[in-house]
């Protein structure tokens, strides 16, 4: 396996750690390894979802949560209005303030962030998807979900030179200034592609596999853009999401993305040491291939 993430330090480029908000996910062993890797000169943004707190707000107000595919593939919740109200109260304004109160507890200079704090986050909202429900394709309408396609990156450089760690949650801004639900792997995606950082999506499994319920089918690595086809392939559910927002985040200038286990001990330090499956830049090519731009239109470094 690459060897390329393994490091730590100020030479290093910036580092995204999403954490899952999976049932599973328990944030006490990021939060030291952050502290750790923020002690060793490295640049560190955190963002997080939320999805199993709010399900569990929803059920004990007597709703269900509501879960879609897309024609892609691609399994995401539909946000209605009442959806988001509940998205409103428990991401930015229960479990960003629980995080950065435990990282500041770890010595981490953390300061907590939504998306639509100083127009971070920014893009169309979508009022309408398109599904797959029974087999057939249909619009659903009333959705309270947006794209995220812009970062405050100025404001974003600016806390990270004054020392700060951001703590990002969804929501984002929708260009008709409402608020809209963001996916937040696709958020930590646009961050990492707009500060050339390398990424880590730590989820309840191991990382990627290529038999979806055989931990011992592990895809190690993906390198070239046959192998990320493969993962491709191989991803399923919410999983491909995960695979979707890596290729956002590498097509838009990161450096590298790794999917790994959040339940380990130390699970931030593993990912980085080679646990999971690695994502390079070089496995994201176009039809010509070419190699995966930065997001200002060049080369990639």
């Amino acid at each position: 396996m690459s060897e390329s993430n393994a490091a730590v330090g100020p030479e290093q480029p910036p580092l995204v750690v999403k954490i899952g908000g999976a049932r599973a996910v328990d944030p006490a062993g990021v939060i030291e390894d952050v502290a750790h890797v923020v002690a060793a000169g490295r640049e560190v943004v955190v963002v997080h979802g939320g999805s199993t707190a709010v399900d569990e707000t929803l059920e004990a107000m007597g709703e269900e949560p509501e879960y879609v595919t897309t024609p892609s593939g691609v399994s995401g919740r539909f946000t209605d209005e009442e959806t988001l109200e509940v998205f409103e109260m428990v991401l930015p304004g229960k479990l960003n303030t629980e995080l950065v109160t435990d990282l500041r507890a770890a010595g981490v200079n953390a300061v907590g962030l939504s998306g639509v704090d100083g127009g971070l986050i920014t893009g169309p909202r979508k009022s309408a998807v398109r599904i797959v429900e029974a087999g057939k394709q249909k619009i659903r309408r009333g959705d309270h979900a947006g794209k995220p396609e812009q970062v405050n990156v100025d404001l974003l450089r600016s806390l990270l030179a004054d020392g700060y760690v951001p703590t990002v949650s969804p929501p984002m801004l929708a260009d008709d200034d409402t608020v809209a639900n963001a996916d937040a792997d696709r958020v930590a995606a646009l961050l990492a592609a707009e500060l050339g950082a390398e990424l880590v999506l730590l989820t309840d499994v191991d990382g990627i596999y290529a038999e979806p319920d055989d931990p011992a089918t592990l895809i190690d690595e993906a390198s070239t853009p046959a192998e990320f086809a493969a993962v491709e392939d191989a991803a399923e559910g919410f999983m491909s999401r995960k695979v979707h927002a890596a290729k956002e985040a590498l097509t838009g200038g990161a450096e590298g993305v790794v999917v790994s286990d959040a339940t380990l001990r130390k699970p931030l330090l593993a990912a980085l040491e080679g646990h999971g499956t690695w994502i390079a830049k070089e496995a994201v090519a176009d039809a010509d291939g070419n190699a995966a731009t930065t997001a200002n239109g060049g080369e990639s470094a």
